[in-house]
């Protein structure tokens, strides 16, 4: 029997826990860090911040039409009261009087706009609180199907616990020594099989007589290429 039998079936069971353990933070990221929710609620509020300052122009252009009126009345009273008869004063007063038309006429366009403006805000926030609401929902099914999957996947790596656990007492202390370090050095991956006379992990051809001690021998063989632990089943 191959030194590396028990090497090989602890390095399915750690390359099996390494994929659960980086889907497991995964899982646990996208739960606490939703990034289209935040996104929806981002744009949600962006657009309430912006029907509030459109609220605010526009009441600023009613105050400020409103004040512009009442000076346009009063100038065209004392115009048309027959009290003023000096032609320059009148001359003066009808200019006047042009001039405040054409400023209130400026600044009822712009609470035109104004009133455009906020109606466009407002129908934006409907459709960002219908999004966000959408996305909300979205989320929170997205979410029952990654605790079933995270539920399901804390099942299997008890699972892979124990089988690790009942592997580890026929491993000779220096081979498992050389197996962590080796993970450590090669990305997790420290033992791989030999097929065809060829290393699985870099695809380095192997020596007949080298694959065959590989395959018999009682200590471990590895890869002249990457230095990864041969098992030849």
């Amino acid at each position: 029997m191959s030194a590396a039998l028990h090497l090989y079936r602890l390095q399915q069971i750690d390359t099996r826990l390494d994929q659960i353990n980086a889907r497991l933070t995964s899982i646990q990221n996208a739960l606490e860090n939703d990034s289209d929710l935040k996104a929806a609620r981002q744009k949600q509020e962006e657009i309430a911040a912006t029907l509030k300052e459109c609220e605010r122009a526009l009441q600023e252009a009613e105050r400020e039409s409103t004040t512009q009126r009442i000076k346009l009345e009063q100038a065209e009273a004392s115009l048309y009261s027959g009290k003023i008869h000096n032609p320059k004063e009148l001359t003066d007063l009808q200019n006047d009087v042009a001039s405040l038309k054409r400023r209130l006429s400026a600044l009822e366009d712009r609470q035109l706009e104004c009133m455009l403006a906020l109606e466009e805000a407002r129908a934006a926030l409907e459709q960002a609180q219908k999004a966000y609401l959408s996305t909300q929902g979205q989320v929170i099914s997205k979410n029952a199907s990654l605790k079933t999957e995270q539920e399901s996947l804390e099942k299997e790596r008890e699972t892979l616990l124990a089988q690790r656990q009942a592997v580890l007492p026929a491993v000779q202390a220096n081979w498992l020594a050389q197996y962590d370090t080796l993970r450590q050095q090669k990305r997790g991956l420290a033992v791989t099989a030999l097929h065809d006379d060829a290393c699985d992990a870099c695809g380095a051809a192997i020596t007949r007589a080298h694959a065959q001690t590989a395959r018999h021998a009682q200590q471990l063989v590895t890869c002249p290429s990457c230095g990864r632990i041969l098992f030849a089943g």
